[in-house]
Protein backbone atom coordinates (compact mmCIF):
# COMPACT_ATOMS: atom_id res chain seq x y z
CA UNK A 1 0.00 0.00 0.00
CA UNK A 2 1.18 3.26 -1.60
CA UNK A 3 1.33 6.48 1.46
CA UNK A 4 -0.51 8.99 0.37
CA UNK A 5 1.99 12.19 0.09
CA UNK A 6 0.16 15.20 1.65
CA UNK A 7 2.98 17.41 3.31
CA UNK A 8 5.13 19.95 1.52
CA UNK A 9 8.41 21.37 1.82
CA UNK A 10 9.62 24.48 -0.27
CA UNK A 11 13.43 24.83 -0.68
CA UNK A 12 15.40 27.52 -2.51
CA UNK A 13 17.91 26.89 -4.54
CA UNK A 14 19.83 28.15 -7.77
CA UNK A 15 18.62 27.51 -10.95
CA UNK A 16 22.01 25.44 -11.47
CA UNK A 17 21.37 23.09 -8.54
CA UNK A 18 17.76 22.46 -9.26
CA UNK A 19 18.96 21.45 -12.53
CA UNK A 20 21.61 18.83 -11.25
CA UNK A 21 19.07 17.77 -8.79
CA UNK A 22 16.48 17.12 -11.80
CA UNK A 23 19.11 15.33 -14.01
CA UNK A 24 20.20 13.19 -10.88
CA UNK A 25 16.63 12.18 -10.30
CA UNK A 26 15.92 11.20 -14.26
CA UNK A 27 19.18 8.87 -14.13
CA UNK A 28 18.34 7.04 -11.33
CA UNK A 29 15.06 6.71 -12.68
CA UNK A 30 13.08 8.26 -9.99
CA UNK A 31 11.07 11.50 -9.55
CA UNK A 32 12.36 14.69 -8.15
CA UNK A 33 10.26 13.82 -4.79
CA UNK A 34 11.63 10.20 -4.28
CA UNK A 35 14.73 11.77 -4.67
CA UNK A 36 14.97 14.38 -2.07
CA UNK A 37 13.04 11.93 -0.03
CA UNK A 38 15.48 9.25 -0.66
CA UNK A 39 18.65 11.12 -0.33
CA UNK A 40 17.40 13.31 2.76
CA UNK A 41 16.43 9.75 4.54
CA UNK A 42 19.86 7.86 4.25
CA UNK A 43 18.80 6.04 1.88
CA UNK A 44 21.56 4.44 -0.63
CA UNK A 45 20.22 4.85 -4.14
CA UNK A 46 22.13 2.39 -6.19
CA UNK A 47 22.17 2.96 -10.05
CA UNK A 48 23.07 0.02 -12.24
CA UNK A 49 24.25 0.74 -15.57
CA UNK A 50 24.08 -1.97 -18.46
CA UNK A 51 21.34 -4.28 -16.05
CA UNK A 52 18.56 -3.73 -18.76
CA UNK A 53 20.92 -5.21 -21.42
CA UNK A 54 21.53 -8.48 -19.51
CA UNK A 55 17.81 -8.47 -18.52
CA UNK A 56 16.70 -8.66 -21.95
CA UNK A 57 18.96 -10.92 -22.64
CA UNK A 58 17.95 -13.21 -19.65
CA UNK A 59 14.35 -12.88 -20.61
CA UNK A 60 15.75 -13.74 -24.47
CA UNK A 61 17.54 -16.99 -23.63
CA UNK A 62 14.74 -17.92 -21.10
CA UNK A 63 12.10 -17.81 -23.75
CA UNK A 64 14.15 -19.56 -26.43
CA UNK A 65 15.11 -22.51 -23.97
CA UNK A 66 11.36 -22.87 -22.99
CA UNK A 67 10.51 -23.20 -26.56
CA UNK A 68 12.98 -25.44 -26.99
CA UNK A 69 11.62 -27.78 -23.88
CA UNK A 70 8.15 -27.13 -25.16
CA UNK A 71 9.37 -28.69 -28.70
CA UNK A 72 11.56 -31.51 -27.35
CA UNK A 73 8.35 -32.70 -24.72
CA UNK A 74 6.14 -32.88 -28.05
CA UNK A 75 8.69 -35.25 -29.38
CA UNK A 76 8.96 -32.46 -32.84
CA UNK A 77 12.56 -31.62 -31.94
CA UNK A 78 15.47 -33.46 -30.84
CA UNK A 79 17.42 -30.70 -28.88
CA UNK A 80 21.57 -31.28 -29.19
CA UNK A 81 23.85 -29.98 -26.83
CA UNK A 82 20.98 -28.83 -24.76
CA UNK A 83 23.45 -28.38 -22.04
CA UNK A 84 25.13 -25.76 -23.50
CA UNK A 85 22.11 -23.60 -23.73
CA UNK A 86 21.60 -24.38 -19.88
CA UNK A 87 25.16 -23.30 -18.79
CA UNK A 88 24.53 -19.92 -21.02
CA UNK A 89 21.68 -19.15 -19.13
CA UNK A 90 22.70 -20.36 -16.27
CA UNK A 91 25.84 -17.85 -16.59
CA UNK A 92 23.32 -14.90 -17.20
CA UNK A 93 21.27 -15.96 -14.41
CA UNK A 94 24.25 -15.82 -12.13
CA UNK A 95 25.67 -12.38 -13.62
CA UNK A 96 22.19 -10.80 -12.31
CA UNK A 97 22.38 -12.82 -8.75
CA UNK A 98 25.98 -10.71 -8.49
CA UNK A 99 24.43 -7.58 -9.08
CA UNK A 100 21.98 -8.21 -6.35
CA UNK A 101 24.47 -9.21 -4.10
CA UNK A 102 26.27 -6.29 -4.62
CA UNK A 103 23.86 -3.70 -4.38
CA UNK A 104 22.63 -5.19 -1.15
Amino acid sequence: MQKKKTAIITARMTPEDKQKIEQRATNAGMTVTDYLTTCALGKKIVQVDGLDKILTELKAQGRNLNQLTVLANMERLSVVRGDDLADGYAALCEQVHRLAREVR
